[in-house]
C-alpha cells in the first residue's frame, strides 16, 4: 500500500488530491 502525506488538505486542490488517491486505494495522512 502506498501512503500519501498531504499538508493543508482540508480544502482546495489538496482535498481533491486526497479524495482521488483514497479512491485509488492509497493510505492518506493529512496534516
Amino acid at each position: 500500500m502506498k501512503i500519501l502525506i498531504i499538508t493543508g488538505g482540508s480544502r482546495g486542490i489538496s482535498a481533491a488530491t486526497a479524495l482521488e488517491c483514497a479512491r485509488d486505494g492509497m493510505g492518506i495522512i493529512m496534516i
